[in-house]
């Protein structure tokens, strides 16, 4: 597959000394930015994927009017999270 280029990115002088400074070693800051691009659109695409699933579930509750309270939902992440707390220990 062929690489593309993206366009030149101006920044402050502070904020270039303070990714060099951030940079692990063998890092270069070219890898930096690509690994932050990369992080970033991740999470631009797991929100919007969230976001549509809160919207697909409110049109769900409106077609069926079943809604469910906090304590109905908090109840239901509690129980989750002891069943894999009980299967880890074991």
């Amino acid at each position: 597959m062929k690489t593309a280029t993206l366009p030149p990115l101006r920044v402050s002088p502070e904020l270039r000394q303070a990714a060099e400074a951030a940079l692990r070693e063998g890092e270069s800051l070219s890898s930096l930015m690509e690994q932050s691009l990369r992080d970033e659109v991740n999470r631009r695409r797991t929100q919007a994927e969230f976001i549509a699933r809160g919207l697909a579930a409110r049109e769900e509750a409106k077609r069926t009017g079943v809604y469910y309270t906090v304590d109905e939902v908090m109840g239901s992440l509690r129980d989750i999270l002891a069943e894999a707390k009980a299967r880890k220990r074991k």
